[in-house]
Order: C-alpha cells, then structure tokens, then sequence
C-alpha cells in the first residue's frame, strides 16, 4: 500500500494551529511561543514531514540558492573555490548552482542572466573587462565578483595577486637567480597584477623581465611554448607562470627536452594545486588560498542577502610555499 505523503494541513491539524502559523514557522518568517513552537516541530517530526521547496519559493520569493560562475571546473584552482564556496552555502541552508563559462564564453552574459533568474545570490569569476560589465550591476542581485575592481562599486573577493609575484620574485632573487622569464595569460584581469608583482621586485633589483604569452592557461599552453623559451641563444634561468597547469605542462616539456629541473632552470607558479606536490620534481608555487577565497565570498553574498553592510573588498594574503622546483644558484 503506497504510503500517503503529509501535508502542511496534517502539521496544522496535529499541532492544533493554523497552516498560516505552520508556514511561518517552517519559513522562519515569525516566531511563536515556545509551546506553540514544540506543538509544530513534534507534529513534523512524528508526520515526518517535508516542506516542499518549490512551494516555499513561491511564499517567500526565495530560492535557497545561490550561483558560482567559475572559469574552468577542471581545473583545481576552481574546484577548491567552489569546495570552500559549497561549504558555508550548506551550513546556512542554501544550494550552490554551478556555471562553467568557459563551456560558452561566447554566451557567458546569457548564462549568468539565466542563472540570475534562478538564485537568491552570485558569486562570479570573469575574464570580461571592467567596461564589459555594467550590465551585472544591472541585474539587481546580490552579487559578489572575484577579482579587484576599479570602478564598479560591487563587493569583491580577491587574492593579493601583486604580492604574490613579489614575493616569488623575490624568494628567486634571494635563491641568486639572474635571468627571469614570466609565461602570462593577457586574458585575465588578473594576469597584470601577477606580472606587475614580478616586475617590480625586479626593477627594485635591476633585473629585467623577458615575457611570454600564452593562448590559454592550461598545461598544453606552457608545453607548447617551452622550446621557445629554452632554445634561444640563452634560456632564463628563473620562470614564472601565470598558474600552476602551465607550469606543470612546461615542466614537462623541459624534461624531454633534456633539460634538468631545477638545475638548469627554477620554475614556480600560482594557485598551489594539489597535482604540483606529486610531480618530480614537486612545485614551488605562490598559495592563493582557493578554499577561503570561496569561503569568504559565499559569507559576503549571504550577508548582503541578510540586508547586512559588508566591506566592499576582501583581500587573502597568499603564501609562497617552496618545494623542489626552485633552488639556490648562489
């Protein structure tokens, strides 16, 4: 015999209230006398009953959900941000609804209005150009951006990129590095502040910085330009890369190359990835915190959901953590 299915009636008609009060109860929209509270909730509890959440939707304009537009699921810079992200999202009652925008960069406007249509909130990674984006303020959501901004006044959520390249610039200089490259992503907002840290703390050392492009930020993208930095006439003897993959796929390609790593070239990244501990040799990379990056802005939209101030910037500090791919040439 197929088992009947409670209703919020069967709650009201046990605990001897109104379904008004009921709903209000299980929305949190008012509280009751304690007596009136335990009737409800040991009337759920013995009905096992379930609230429908669509039909809760409806009665609050609430969703329960928020969205996290990321630039690239595979990789695991991103997958941390949204572990971390998923993490208080669930602890607070609310569901993450995943957009992968590099799927359809093309589209990438269309996504996040779509997915605007479906979420209480946002949190969103984009390659677009600050003068690209009026249209989100536009929205009329509660939105959290990663990434610093100049000019729009919406709240972000943002790894000290600059610094991050100072510091492994400078851990390089101090190691008696003399030659430096750096293997950038122009497409990224975040690229120049990278790149900016480096060349600086070269600057303030009289060093010069020689610079490569590439396409993507991928692995395939730092195998492919390997022969043409360490062919030429004379090859660095420190690199930079924009992130941890293209690092990895250079690593990689050095090696076949016969190249010996470190000894003939330092190499360091960004993001601290977990594939970078397990490769030979392993990665010294600047740390971005991913994890606490989600974190820290899945708190922010949800206490702008709240109808609370929040700071307009967060900035995370990163860490240089060292392994074997650098060494000292002093």
């Amino acid at each position: 015999m197929k088992k009947t299915v409670s209703t919020i009636r069967d709650v009201a008609a046990a605990a001897g209230v109104s379904t008004a009060t009921v709903s209000k109860f299980i929305n949190g929209t008012q509280r009751f006398s304690p007596a009136v509270e335990a009737k409800i909730q040991h009337a759920i509890t013995e009905l096992g009953y379930r609230s429908n959440p669509m039909a809760q939707s409806m009665i609050t304009g609430k969703t329960k959900a928020i969205g996290l537009a990321v630039l690239d699921i595979a990789n695991p810079h991103f997958s941390s941000v949204v572990k971390g992200a998923n993490r208080i999202a669930q602890a607070h009652g609310y569901t993450l609804l995943l957009v992968d925008a590099e799927e359809n960069p093309g589209r990438e406007r269309q996504l996040l209005e779509a997915l605007s249509r479906r979420v209480d909130g946002m949190i969103i990674f984009t390659r677009l150009q600050e003068s690209e984006m009026d249209w989100l303020v536009k929205l009329n959501h509660p939105l959290v951006i990663f990434g610093k901004l100049e000019h729009l006044q919406l709240p972000t959520v943002a790894s000290d990129d600059f610094r991050g390249g100072y510091m492994a610039a400078r851990h390089l200089i101090t190691q008696g590095h003399k030659r430096f490259a750096y293997m950038g992503f122009p497409k990224s907002r975040r690229n120049a502040e990278r790149m900016g840290g480096v060349r600086d703390c070269l600057r303030a050392h009289g060093l010069e910085l020689a610079e490569h492009e590439a396409a993507a930020p991928s692995a395939g993208e730092g195998e492919r330009l390997c022969s043409s930095i360490m062919l030429g006439a004379e090859h660095p003897d420190a690199l930079i890369c924009y992130n941890d993959l293209m690092a990895l796929g250079f690593m990689k390609a050095a090696q076949t190359l016969g190249f010996r790593l470190p000894a003939d070239i330092s190499v360091a990244g960004f993001d601290n990835i977990q594939y970078g501990n397990y490769t030979s040799p392993a990665l010294t990379s600047v740390d971005l915190q991913s994890e606490r990056m989600g974190m820290a802005a899945m708190e922010k939209v949800l206490a702008i959901i709240d109808g609370k101030d929040v700071d307009r910037y967060t900035v995370i500090d990163p860490q240089l953590v060292l392994r074997a791919s650098t060494t000292s040439r002093n």
